[in-house]
């Protein structure tokens, strides 16, 4: 869904970063960080496709990662929001957390298109960039 425009559209690049907007709330720094290592988004795709809690020695049999490593990375997606961490004994489970990580991301792509609805100004699909180089 898209919310329309509200708000004047900030003249210069200056004038946007000083308004605070949803959409610099949703641009979360750790949470992008998180899912931005390749090696963490193989595990992350590696959960959300298994669909059910995994051990760490059962994610770490299906990619060429040392145990440690991979316990690592999921416990820092676990941080960022993007994986649930259930300790049983000395087994730690984990479950992509597939409505809360499409949420954000929706929220994300709601807050943008709040300052650049299809068809505006910022949407720039199907023309040219304005070069006069002719690789566009």
């Amino acid at each position: 869904m898209m919310a329309s425009v509200t708000n004047k559209t900030p003249a210069t690049p200056r004038q946007a970063a000083r308004r605070q907007a949803a959409v610099d709330r949703r641009l979360d720094t750790e949470f992008f960080k998180a899912l931005a290592d390749p090696t963490r988004a193989r595990l992350l795709a590696c959960l959300v496709k298994c669909g059910r809690p995994c051990s760490v020695t059962e994610v770490a049999a299906c990619c060429d990662v040392d145990f440690s490593v991979v316990a690592r990375h999921l416990g820092l997606l676990a941080r960022a929001g993007v994986l649930e961490a259930e300790k049983k004994g000395r087994t730690v489970w984990y479950v992509a957390r597939c409505a809360a990580l499409s949420g954000r991301l929706r929220a994300l792509a709601d807050a943008i298109d709040e300052w650049c609805p299809s068809g505006g100004q910022g949407d720039r699909s199907g023309d040219r960039c304005g070069c006069d180089k002719g690789e566009c």
